[in-house]
């Protein structure tokens, strides 16, 4: 747990956040991923796993307030949790735009997200013994396997919202794993996004319960872990990482439609492929700007890095 008592170092907390937020939008890249990069994801999942200690509960049913805001480092979490969902509900419609309009863009923005920050988690692991190469490649095959079902039609009931709320969190804290994506997969995502833009709150709600459930009961998993398994644990998160680069890959061909509960015709099977590189005798645009945006993005995530290596310098 690091000491911060400067507003930069909680400014700079709220832009962390901001930053899952907007990867969490997206179905494919996981805000997980983004916490591994700027170094604070062990800290995040120490002070969630607090919340479901008894340690905690004695110190807030005993009045003492002070130690179980200390515990739960909820200093941390309200300003990390404050950037996560001012990215939500600013960037949902943007990023939702996109997603219709201009899909290879911004798939390939996030493709160039994710490929850097492999390289960037991946050197986290200070010896790569065969078990380590095991659960580097169960984690590949894994997360290509998941990112590649099916979604299927769900109901609408309060206890679905909350079950998908639970079992999307759990993939959202993980890297290489989206939980927006988990959302396409139990048919809910759309439906979330639009109680979002809609401001739906009942429906926010039920998902935001599921989901506090499912993220203190998942963080003590991860936690153990971190402290038995740690390297062992970062080799798998990186094979989840490089597995659901399919998931972003920037062109896909729709193989199967599904009509959703409003009428529209949305895709349901899409198959990756590799698109000409001339077109008529030039050069095709879409890939030059498909390259410029995995670029912004592989740019963006090595400044995050330096910037987190700086303030961690600044801080010895």
């Amino acid at each position: 747990m690091q000491e911060r008592k400067r507003l930069q170092d909680y400014l700079g907390v709220y832009a962390s956040g901001f930053a899952m937020g907007s990867a969490d939008v997206v179905p494919g890249v996981s805000g997980g991923t983004i916490a591994f990069i700027v170094g604070i994801y062990e800290e995040l999942i120490g002070s969630i796993r607090m919340v479901g200690r008894p340690v905690f509960w004695r110190a807030l049913l005993g009045l003492q307030w002070r130690e179980a805001v200390r515990l739960i480092n909820l200093a941390f979490l309200v300003t990390l949790l404050a950037g996560i969902a001012t990215a939500i509900v600013l960037l949902a419609p943007g990023i939702e735009w996109m997603l219709v309009h201009q899909p290879v863009i911004i798939w390939s923005f996030f493709f160039g997200l994710v490929l850097a920050s492999i390289t960037l988690v991946a050197p986290r692991v200070k010896v790569w013994s065969l078990g380590r190469w095991v659960a580097l490649v169960a984690g590949v095959v894994g997360a290509y396997w998941l990112v590649g079902l099916t979604p299927v039609q769900t109901p609408e009931d309060w206890w679905f919202l909350m079950l998908s709320g639970a079992i999307a969190i759990c993939a959202m804290i993980l890297p290489g794993i989206s939980g927006s994506f988990i959302l396409v997969l139990l048919g809910k995502y759309q439906f979330f996004i639009n109680a979002v833009n809609q401001r739906d709150l009942a429906s926010i709600a039920l998902g935001g319960i599921g989901a506090a459930i499912g993220l203190v009961s998942f963080a003590q998993v991860l936690s153990w872990l971190f402290r038995r398994y740690h390297d062992l644990t970062v080799a798998a998160l990186t094979g989840l990482m490089i597995g659901s680069l399919r998931k972003v890959w920037p062109w896909k061909e729709t193989v199967a439609t599904i009509v959703d509960r409003h009428g529209e015709e949305v895709p349901l099977i899409q198959r990756n492929f590799i698109p000409p590189f001339f077109v008529e005798g030039t050069v095709n645009m879409e890939i030059v700007f498909a390259l410029a945006a995995a670029l912004l993005g592989v740019a963006i995530v090595l400044l995050v890095e330096r910037m987190a290596m700086a303030r961690g310098q600044e801080e010895k």
